[in-house]
Protein backbone atom coordinates (compact mmCIF):
# COMPACT_ATOMS: atom_id res chain seq x y z
CA UNK A 1 0.00 0.00 0.00
CA UNK A 2 1.17 3.05 -1.06
CA UNK A 3 2.16 5.94 1.93
CA UNK A 4 0.14 9.18 1.67
CA UNK A 5 1.46 12.04 0.33
CA UNK A 6 2.61 13.94 3.57
CA UNK A 7 0.33 17.33 2.35
CA UNK A 8 -2.84 15.33 1.93
CA UNK A 9 -1.92 14.17 5.77
CA UNK A 10 -2.56 18.04 6.63
CA UNK A 11 -5.92 18.90 5.48
CA UNK A 12 -7.13 15.09 8.03
CA UNK A 13 -9.41 16.14 10.24
CA UNK A 14 -10.29 19.91 8.76
CA UNK A 15 -13.77 20.27 8.68
CA UNK A 16 -14.23 21.59 5.00
CA UNK A 17 -16.96 24.10 5.36
CA UNK A 18 -14.88 26.05 8.31
CA UNK A 19 -11.01 26.83 7.69
CA UNK A 20 -11.73 29.45 10.63
CA UNK A 21 -11.32 25.88 12.88
CA UNK A 22 -7.69 25.11 10.84
CA UNK A 23 -5.85 27.84 12.55
CA UNK A 24 -2.80 25.24 12.34
CA UNK A 25 -3.06 24.83 9.04
CA UNK A 26 -1.94 28.32 7.52
CA UNK A 27 1.24 30.09 7.54
CA UNK A 28 0.30 33.57 9.54
CA UNK A 29 0.28 35.78 6.37
CA UNK A 30 -1.51 33.25 4.05
CA UNK A 31 -3.80 34.69 1.13
CA UNK A 32 -7.06 33.35 -0.13
CA UNK A 33 -8.17 34.31 -3.40
CA UNK A 34 -12.06 33.68 -3.56
CA UNK A 35 -12.81 33.88 -7.52
CA UNK A 36 -16.35 34.67 -8.76
CA UNK A 37 -17.94 37.30 -10.58
CA UNK A 38 -21.58 36.54 -9.30
CA UNK A 39 -20.72 37.71 -5.72
CA UNK A 40 -18.34 40.88 -6.53
CA UNK A 41 -19.64 41.58 -2.68
CA UNK A 42 -17.25 38.88 -1.20
CA UNK A 43 -14.72 38.03 -4.16
CA UNK A 44 -11.27 39.30 -3.69
CA UNK A 45 -8.06 38.18 -1.83
CA UNK A 46 -8.05 37.72 2.25
CA UNK A 47 -4.99 37.92 3.93
CA UNK A 48 -4.27 36.01 7.09
CA UNK A 49 -6.82 34.04 9.32
CA UNK A 50 -8.42 37.20 10.36
CA UNK A 51 -9.15 37.92 6.76
CA UNK A 52 -10.24 34.14 6.36
CA UNK A 53 -12.58 35.13 9.15
CA UNK A 54 -13.21 38.01 7.48
CA UNK A 55 -14.77 35.96 4.10
CA UNK A 56 -16.41 33.22 6.05
CA UNK A 57 -18.37 35.69 8.06
CA UNK A 58 -19.25 37.22 4.59
CA UNK A 59 -20.34 33.82 3.01
CA UNK A 60 -22.36 33.37 5.88
CA UNK A 61 -24.22 36.67 5.59
CA UNK A 62 -24.80 36.36 2.06
CA UNK A 63 -25.67 33.01 2.33
CA UNK A 64 -27.84 33.46 5.56
CA UNK A 65 -25.61 30.24 7.04
CA UNK A 66 -27.03 27.79 4.71
CA UNK A 67 -23.55 27.39 3.04
CA UNK A 68 -22.36 23.71 3.22
CA UNK A 69 -19.09 22.01 1.63
CA UNK A 70 -19.25 18.19 0.19
CA UNK A 71 -15.68 16.75 -0.51
CA UNK A 72 -15.45 14.72 -3.61
CA UNK A 73 -11.62 14.49 -4.15
CA UNK A 74 -8.42 15.87 -2.81
CA UNK A 75 -5.26 15.20 -4.48
CA UNK A 76 -1.49 16.43 -4.18
CA UNK A 77 0.51 17.67 -7.05
CA UNK A 78 4.14 17.41 -6.54
CA UNK A 79 5.71 19.12 -3.37
CA UNK A 80 3.70 22.16 -3.77
CA UNK A 81 -0.11 22.07 -4.71
CA UNK A 82 -2.75 20.19 -3.06
CA UNK A 83 -6.22 20.32 -5.67
CA UNK A 84 -9.51 19.42 -3.54
CA UNK A 85 -12.62 19.02 -5.98
CA UNK A 86 -15.94 20.15 -3.31
CA UNK A 87 -20.06 20.38 -4.29
CA UNK A 88 -21.41 23.59 -2.09
CA UNK A 89 -24.41 23.58 -1.27
CA UNK A 90 -26.14 27.13 -0.34
CA UNK A 91 -29.48 29.12 -0.68
CA UNK A 92 -28.76 32.54 -2.28
CA UNK A 93 -31.52 34.82 -2.33
CA UNK A 94 -34.44 32.26 -1.98
CA UNK A 95 -32.84 30.37 -4.40
CA UNK A 96 -31.00 26.53 -3.64
CA UNK A 97 -27.67 26.21 -5.46
CA UNK A 98 -25.14 22.97 -5.57
CA UNK A 99 -22.13 23.92 -7.40
CA UNK A 100 -18.65 22.10 -8.03
CA UNK A 101 -15.65 23.95 -6.84
CA UNK A 102 -11.89 23.39 -7.50
CA UNK A 103 -9.76 24.87 -4.47
CA UNK A 104 -5.85 24.90 -5.17
CA UNK A 105 -3.74 25.30 -2.07
CA UNK A 106 -0.22 26.21 -2.19
CA UNK A 107 1.91 24.40 0.58
CA UNK A 108 5.28 25.29 1.60
CA UNK A 109 7.05 24.16 4.72
CA UNK A 110 4.02 22.11 5.91
CA UNK A 111 1.66 25.13 6.14
CA UNK A 112 -0.84 26.75 3.73
CA UNK A 113 0.80 29.76 2.37
CA UNK A 114 -2.16 30.29 -0.49
CA UNK A 115 -5.49 29.15 -1.86
CA UNK A 116 -7.70 29.81 -4.83
CA UNK A 117 -10.90 29.28 -4.17
CA UNK A 118 -12.70 28.65 -7.88
CA UNK A 119 -16.76 28.06 -7.89
CA UNK A 120 -18.00 27.12 -11.43
CA UNK A 121 -20.26 30.29 -12.15
CA UNK A 122 -21.43 29.20 -15.52
CA UNK A 123 -23.18 25.80 -15.05
CA UNK A 124 -26.02 25.04 -12.91
CA UNK A 125 -28.75 27.62 -11.77
CA UNK A 126 -27.15 31.32 -11.63
CA UNK A 127 -26.86 33.01 -8.63
CA UNK A 128 -28.77 36.54 -8.72
CA UNK A 129 -25.86 39.24 -9.76
CA UNK A 130 -24.52 41.18 -7.09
Amino acid sequence: MAEEHPNLLLFKGMKPGNLADATELFAPDAVFHYINPRLPDIQGDYVGMDGIRSFLEKNGAVTAGTFRVEPISITAMGDELVVMHNKNRLNLQGQSIVTDVVLVWRIVDGRVVEVWDIPSVHTGPSPPMG
